[in-house]
């Protein structure tokens, strides 16, 4: 397979909005040892993308500057060393950077076969939310069927892949949107009842639906005055497990109610393989169904970007290099 010498991808010009992303030219990324590259089909958008672009979270100092966490597409090149992959293959990939791009260098290890009837759009939308939220509601809080949840931003990628793989459980799923067709959206893919947060107020439906006592578990990724709320619609002995904070990184915790409450505040930040072997076999026997927003060209990352910050998407936001 002839590759050629430079891609297509995102950059950004300097710390600030969407206005500043602008599509450049650059070389292909040369492959360490045990990575492939990925001619690149979608790339998810993510919050921490957004983060990125705006100065807040700079990559690793050995990872790729370029935007982007996750992809799907096929196989174009490996290292000399990689030995599971062929050129061809059909994969996604969590990656440490490099995603908003035509081609993305990949660990062999952190990419995933697909299954025949998972196509490379869904793909693009399994990595960074499904695998986040495995890690979360599984292997970290350990939820089982029979126990009730609270999940934030039921709209958004995280929340849809939280809904379902929690109901897939056997969870009694709560969730909280931003207007009332995103809440009966949200119940029409397992939540029991979708809290509208702009008219609603979130804790006093979790304690009326629960009988007063509050849910077992709630995933936090908004941060701010949620995650204070949050733990008033925990029951006693319950855990809150977070794996965000766009809305405020800084809280008020009140150490008292934690303690008589017996309350469990779990962080997380990170999945390992066995995360993913298991999300992608739920996605290819059907049990777990990504949802695309919106797919939109490379060259539109900054109305991608606009459209998570403003809320306004259903689900996973892809770009298309």
């Amino acid at each position: 397979m002839s590759l050629p010498s430079t891609m297509r991808h995102v950059a950004v010009r300097a710390p600030g909005g969407a206005d500043q992303l602008a599509i450049l030219d650059a070389p292909l990324p040369t492959l360490a040892a045990g990575e492939v590259l990925i001619d690149v089909a979608y790339a998810g958008v993510n919050r921490p993308d957004i983060a990125q672009r705006a100065g807040h979270y700079p990559p690793p100092s050995d990872a790729s500057p370029i935007l982007g966490l996750e992809v799907s597409g096929t196989v174009a090149a490996r290292a000399p060393d990689v030995t599971t992959w062929n050129v061809g293959d059909r994969v996604c990939s969590l990656v440490a950077g490099g995603g908003y791009a035509e081609y993305c260098a990949a660990p062999a290890s952190w990419c995933m076969r697909l299954p025949p009837k998972v196509s490379l759009a869904e793909a693009a939308g399994v990595p960074e939310n499904y695998f986040t939220v495995w890690y979360n509601l599984v292997e970290r809080v350990g939820l089982k069927s029979g126990e009730s949840v609270l999940i934030h931003g039921g709209s958004s990628g995280i929340g849809l892949a939280a809904i379902q793989l929690a109901h897939a459980l056997g969870a009694t799923v709560l969730t909280t949107a931003g207007s009332e067709d995103k809440c009966r959206a949200s119940e029409a893919r397992g939540a029991r009842r979708g809290i509208n947060y702009r008219t609603e107020d979130f804790v006093e439906v979790v304690r009326e639906v629960t009988g007063g006592r509050g849910v077992d578990v709630v995933l936090e990724h908004v941060g701010g005055r949620v995650f204070e709320q949050s733990l008033a619609a925990v029951a006693d002995g319950g855990r809150v497990v977070v794996c965000g904070g766009h809305a405020g990184e800084v809280v008020d915790l009140d150490l008292i109610e934690l303690f008589r409450h017996e309350l469990s505040v779990i962080g997380c930040a990170r999945a390992t393989e066995a995360e993913l072997r298991h999300v992608i076999e739920l996605v290819g026997r059907g049990e777990l169904t990504p949802v695309v927003s919106e797919t939109l060209d490379l060259a539109d990352a900054a109305r991608a970007h606009k459209l998570m910050e403003d809320r306004r998407q259903f689900g996973k936001l892809v770009l298309i290099p």
